[in-house]
């Protein structure tokens, strides 16, 4: 899904990368949780689009909030905002190869 990113795009997907899942230890990236990522430079916004492994998930709250916090800090002036979706759902075919070498898949 995060296809055709810009370069600035590519560099808030690394920044993202820091975002650890702390029920299975991996980087929400990795784990495929991340959809898309829009940056307008002329309106100063970063939009972040991501779902959860699970509706129900116990630290959604914490893991989102951690997103925005680390896109904030490297692009001080702009607003962020993380939208979550459950659309499409995710499924363990999300996780990219050197996410499925850190999970032993």
């Amino acid at each position: 899904m995060l296809e055709n990113l810009s370069k600035t795009e590519q560099k808030i997907l690394e920044n993202i990368k820091t975002v650890m899942d702390p029920e299975v230890e991996i980087n929400i990236v990795d784990l495929g949780l991340i959809y898309n990522i829009n940056h307008n430079e002329i309106d100063k916004k970063i939009h972040v689009t991501m779902t959860l492994s699970a509706r129900g998930c116990p630290v959604g709250d914490a893991i989102i909030m951690h997103v925005e916090t680390v896109v904030k800090a490297n692009w001080k002036d702009y607003e962020v905002t993380v939208e979550l979706t459950w659309e499409p759902e995710w499924t363990p075919s999300l996780i990219t190869e050197e996410g499925k070498k850190t999970l032993n898949l």
